[in-house]
Formats: structure tokens, C-alpha cells, sequence
């Protein structure tokens, strides 16, 4: 016998859900038994009395529920989210291996069954991230899960846990911005939220307080990889360097030289940072200028001083409402880079917005070779790393696209 509230709702939302998506809207659901609060987990049935699923209800969200389980014979105790737990975190050491596993997405929202959080292992410490309500009412007890699945079955100690629930979109489930440690171990001092993380066999500074999300791009792992394979004896350019990623990765493959560009100039202290531990200060340069305005310079220069341009900016559009302008600014900055490149030179670009889809995306490269009167010899195309997994018919985890081109 089950005993929480009853939704009812429409067959164009049970349609979606049966398809594998997991959120419900207000207006597909009718309240048909109980009194649910915010946070609850509740039930989900069909206009024909057919059970759909289960999932946390919050009335302050648009999403209303969002879905958990569509398993009647699950149990949302302690043993149902300690396994849940365990299936994601064994997920990450199977497909990223041992030495990967060191820094990696470990709960990944929506594609783990934990909609809304964010887990990001860096070392020793964990950096979560918390968008929904449900999990906000589990917080103290994810921790402890997860600090307990990671010492009994990997062997690891954690040092700290730190929260980056620091987002704009929290208000939309009653939920005010917050930071600050969830858990620190005995002996353990925060060093600023500085911790050293290697990957690629680079070494980098993390700050995980202060650093864009949760201090540290994890999803381009494997992209930053096949890109470094080309740089060897070239001049790149890296624009929106961030932590300078990118560069490092070109550097130590060998690039005659590297330019990583940002606008902020605390992200370009923390490339220098990064260039001086790995011992690539010598080929790295940085430079502190808006992305559009430093393209705009190199084309109206008519030079052609790189063979290597990547192209990692930060999501154009957060809303289908802001969707035609973003492509006009992928656009714009992609018909600058392959004017800037000369031909056999290489290209790497990508979008971090899943409303920007893999369609409308080659769309506007198509529009912006035309432009720019070249051909693009595709290398390679590619998405997030797999500690970043995509849930078939939950377009929301299917967000960056990442191509590789050679300018003909």
C-alpha cells in the first residue's frame, strides 16, 4: 500500500515520461489525493489510473515534480539512495579508470536519478552543487553517503566537502543561494579553496570557492586531449581560456607557442599559476581582452598568426528565448576564426548550451564557412567526457558539442 499524494496527470506529460524524460510541469498535473508539501516525494498517475512514476513535488517550481523512480516496488529510505549512490560513483570508475576517477563528475543531476545535484570530485575534496529542493532536504545525509560508499569500497578519504550552491536558478525552487563546507576531516585546512588536481598529466590550482561553477572544467577532459594532438610545432590561440586548460594541454604537446585569451584577469593570475607548476611559462602567453574584440582585431589585421584556434566560450544562451541571438554570436566569432586561420590550419569550437542542439550548431558553422568562404574537414566530433553522461530523451544532459576542423 502506498501512502503519498496523487498527481494525475495529462497524457501529452505521461507520454513524455513513458519516453524517458523525468520533469513534470504545472499544468500537466492535477492533484487527485493528499496534501503534498514542498520537498515530498509524491505519485504519479495517468488519466487511465496507470502508475508512472514517483518524485519530489515543489509548488515554487515550474518543474513540479521531479521524477526519481518509476518503479513501484522502490523504497526511498536510506538503502534506496545508498545504492542509487553507489550505481553512479561505480559508473565513474568504470568508464573514466583509476587514475581518471581522481578528478571527475561523480553525480551528474538528472543522468544519476539525482535531479538537481551536482558532484564534483577534485582529489580530496568534493564540491557539490545543489539546484532542486529534494535534494536539498537529503544534503547532510548525500554527504555522508557518499564520503562512507567512497572510503568502503574505493579506499579513499576525503578531506572536504564544499557547497557551490551559489546559482540564480535556486530561487526558483524557494531556495536561497549558499556556500560554504558541508564537511571538513580532522587536521584539515582550506588553503583559500586551493587544492592541486592533475589531469592529462597537467597539474592546476583549483579554487573551488572563487572559481566559475564549481572551480573547475571537468566535462572537457578527453576534447582538451585531441586537440593537444595537433598543436605540436604550432602557434594556438585559446580563447576563454578559463584556468588556461586548454593551453596547457597545447604546451605540453609541443606547441611553438600558445596566446590564452580571457576578460577576467583573476582567470588569467590562475593561468599563469598553472603555466609556472607545469614548468610552460616560457610558451604561454596570456591576454586580457574581450573575445569578439580580439577576433575583430586579428581580422582586420589581414595577418595570419596562428595555425590553431580553439573556441570555448561560455553558454550564449540559458533560454530558448535568447536562442537567435546566441547563434548569432557563435557566428560571428566562428567566420572571424576561420577568416584568422590559414588554410590547412586547424579549428577547434565548441557550445556548452544544450538549447544550442548539435542541428542548430552545424547549422551556423555551415552559415559561417560560407561566410567566410572556406571548407571545414571535419576531424572529429565529440561531447562531454563520460562522467558527464547523457540520458537518451532528457535533452538537458545532452549539452556540448565539440568540433574539431580543418580550414581548406
Amino acid at each position: 500500500m502506498r501512502n503519498y499524494p496523487v498527481f494525475q496527470i495529462s497524457e501529452k506529460g505521461e507520454k513524455k515520461l513513458r519516453e524517458g524524460h523525468v520533469w513534470a510541469f504545472d499544468e500537466e498535473l492535477t492533484l487527485r489525493s493528499g496534501n503534498p508539501r514542498d520537498g515530498e516525494i509524491v505519485d504519479i498517475f495517468s488519466q487511465k489510473d496507470k502508475y508512472v512514476g514517483s518524485g519530489f513535488f515543489n509548488s515554487s517550481s515550474k518543474i513540479r515534480i521531479r521524477v526519481i523512480s518509476k518503479s513501484t516496488n522502490d523504497r526511498f529510505d536510506e538503502s534506496f539512495w545508498r545504492r542509487r549512490l553507489s550505481w553512479a560513483i561505480r559508473y565513474r570508475w568504470d568508464v573514466m579508470g583509476e587514475t581518471d576517477f581522481r578528478c571527475c563528475r561523480l553525480i551528474f543531476g538528472e543522468a544519476d536519478q539525482f535531479p538537481g545535484l551536482t558532484v564534483d570530485r577534485f582529489e580530496n575534496i568534493l564540491v557539490f552543487q545543489i539546484l532542486s529542493l529534494g535534494m536539498e532536504l537529503l544534503k547532510n545525509e548525500l554527504v555522508s553517503w557518499i564520503l562512507d560508499i567512497l572510503r568502503q569500497e574505493y579506499g579513499v578519504s576525503i578531506d572536504a566537502v564544499y557547497e557551490r550552491s551559489d546559482v540564480a536558478v535556486r530561487e526558483h525552487e524557494g531556495l536561497s543561494q549558499t556556500t560554504g563546507y558541508l564537511y571538513q576531516a580532522e587536521g584539515f585546512s582550506d588553503d583559500l579553496g586551493i587544492t592541486q588536481i592533475t589531469e592529462n598529466g597537467i597539474r592546476y590550482s583549483v579554487d573551488y570557492i572563487r572559481g566559475q561553477k564549481t572551480g573547475f572544467f571537468l566535462d572537457q577532459k578527453y576534447n582538451r586531449a585531441a586537440v593537444a594532438k595537433l598543436c605540436r610545432g604550432k602557434k594556438v590561440l585559446d580563447c576563454c581560456t578559463h584556468t588556461g586548460s586548454f593551453a596547457l594541454n597545447a604546451a605540453r604537446a609541443g606547441a611553438l607557442s600558445v596566446t590564452a585569451l580571457d576578460v577576467s584577469g583573476e582567470a588569467l593570475d590562475m593561468v599563469r599559476k598553472n603555466a609556472e607548476l607545469n614548468g610552460l611559462s616560457d610558451r604561454i602567453e596570456t591576454v586580457k581582452a574581450d573575445l569578439f574584440d580580439y577576433l575583430e582585431t586579428l581580422q582586420n589585421a589581414r595577418t595570419k598568426p596562428y595555425d590553431v584556434i580553439i573556441l570555448d566560450p561560455p553558454a550564449f544562451t540559458k533560454s530558448r528565448d535568447t536562442l537567435k541571438n546566441a547563434i548569432k554570436g557563435y557566428g560571428e566569432i566562428n567566420e572571424r576564426a576561420m577568416r584568422i586561420l590559414p588554410r590547412g590550419g586547424y579549428l577547434a569550437t565548441c557550445s556548452c548550451s544544450h538549447f544550442m542542439t548539435e542541428t542548430y550548431f552545424k547549422q551556423m558553422l555551415h552559415g559561417a564557412a560560407e561566410r567566410a568562404q572556406v571548407s571545414l574537414r571535419q576531424i572529429e566530433a565529440r561531447r562531454q567526457s563520460p562522467d558527464h553522461p547523457i540520458l537518451w530523451n532528457v535533452p538537458e544532459t545532452d549539452y556540448l558539442k565539440f568540433f574539431i576542423f580543418q580550414i581548406i
